[in-house]
């Protein structure tokens, strides 16, 4: 009988081989990528860096996801905060991934403010150097990913090669993500990445609420007290963190809400103001928080630690506290934590319409001026005289002494709304102390800001 071959079976036997080759090519060509990742590591500059800008933590979370998924594909890779960054590290390196915040509108994160300075105004020969940028961003704001940007332009100026399309994400977009984690998955040489694992939320028992304000010209302000449910423990965290909670309205965008108290207290304490659109419509979390939740009933939150508004190094140092409504929350925070350990080099400089329905704490605060644990405090209640009188301006007027302070050692606290406050206390800053004198606190971490 001779010999003869189905030509239905023939077909699906080639197309069997043609997968099989097509996997032996693509287990080839990433074997090939992590053995070249591994020759070069011995080298400077070689491997894989993961360069990250960070303001309240989340650049640096997902650089510390990066790092994870190149090691576990056997892929050289290391990570580094972008302000440590110099000129020749750059040039020496191959791959970079940048993954950086915009800070207010459009500026750098204080971390990367070095980086800014120093590099941004040159053109650097970066013809060998391939890069990946993940820019996050807030487009309630109009330099939306400024820094980003910003950064991406420069890059391509100095004749780098983009690895892939800038990927911006608002205020942490899933779909955005996962185009990242796409990104990550294609260079680790891996089918895909495992969705990014942050602290999972819990839920926390509301226990109190009080309005702050009432009578307030301004918008309502409370003081919430939150515990773990179902007799959970407490979990552990430093003044200067942050906590993240989920609105039913919106579960795809977790709310930063500064910590206003320390684990000593038993409970986290958060400041929240109730915000209105235009049409007098409650925010989505703010009404949530503020007039929806009820005492009893529970929470999605989970803390995060804010490492660029933490004591760190500064906790030996006086500290000169700034800031307005709100942002009072980080600033309790602190000198809740420095009336525990006994220190009293405290200056408390707040700001807020009137003394009589605005004096957030108010209470509080006299009793740490009455213990010693505040040794100067400066008042700005705007409304209560014609000329109106602001935070920038107590700074303005104390300057000489502040000054003195930071001669003496002192570490320099805000905290509050980046639009009105914060951007107004940093032109102060440069005022009193003059650009360069501003610029070395913030690489000192002497100056640090919680800006939103």
């Amino acid at each position: 009988m001779p010999f003869s071959i189905d030509p239905a079976r023939g077909l699906a036997a080639a197309g069997v081989l043609a997968a099989y080759a097509g996997l032996c090519a693509g287990v080839w060509w990433r074997e090939r990528r992590r053995q070249a990742a591994r020759r070069g590591s011995g080298g400077a500059g070689a491997g894989l860096l993961v360069a990250y800008a960070s303001q309240t933590g989340f650049a640096e979370e997902l650089a510390g996801e990066a790092l994870a998924v190149f090691t576990a594909a056997g892929i050289a890779a290391e990570i580094c905060p972008l302000g440590e960054v110099d000129r020749q590290r750059l040039l020496r390196s191959r791959q970079v991934l940048f993954i950086v915040a915009t800070a207010g509108e459009g500026d750098p994160p204080d971390s990367a403010l070095q980086f800014a300075r120093s590099l941004l105004g040159q053109r650097l020969p970066l013809g060998d150097l391939h890069y990946g940028l993940l820019a996050l961003g807030d487009s309630d704001y109009r330099q939306f990913c400024g820094f980003g940007r910003l950064l991406g332009r420069w890059l391509e100026a100095c004749g780098a090669t983009p690895l892939f399309a800038p990927i911006e994400v608002d205020r942490a977009a899933p779909a955005a993500l996962a185009s990242w984690r796409q990104q990550l998955a294609h260079l680790a040489g891996t089918a895909d990445v495992p969705d990014w694992q942050a602290p999972a939320f819990a839920d926390w028992q509301l226990l109190a609420r009080r309005q702050l304000n009432p009578g307030s010209t301004g918008a309502p302000l409370f003081h919430l007290e939150f515990a773990p449910a179902g007799g959970q423990p407490l979990p552990d965290w430093q003044a200067g963190d942050l906590a993240q909670v989920l609105a039913p309205g919106d579960p795809s965008r977790p709310r930063d809400y500064s910590l206003a108290s320390i684990p000593g207290d038993g409970r986290v304490h958060l400041l929240v103001r109730l915000q209105r659109d235009a049409d007098g419509r409650s925010g989505v979390a703010s009404g949530w928080l503020c007039e929806q939740l009820a005492p009893g009933q529970c929470a999605a939150l989970r803390l995060r630690p804010h490492r660029n508004f933490r004591l760190g190094d500064n906790a030996g140092r006086p500290l000169i506290l700034i800031g307005s409504g709100s942002g009072m929350a980080g600033l309790r925070a602190h000198l809740r934590a420095r009336a525990a350990a006994g220190d009293g080099r405290n200056w408390l400089i707040f700001g807020e319409r009137n003394a009589a329905t605005d004096f957030l704490y108010r209470d509080e605060i006299a009793a740490w001026q009455q213990a010693d644990l505040i040794v100067r405090a400066d008042f700005a209640f705007s409304r209560d005289q014609s000329e109106k009188i602001y935070v920038q301006d107590c700074l303005l007027r104390a300057a000489d002494s502040l000054r003195d302070w930071v001669a003496g050692g002192a570490a320099i606290y805000v905290c509050g709304s980046a639009r009105g406050m914060g951007a107004a206390v940093d032109a102060a800053m440069t005022t009193i102390f003059g650009a360069e004198q501003r610029a070395v606190l913030l690489g000192e971490g002497r100056y640090r800001r919680d800006i939103y």
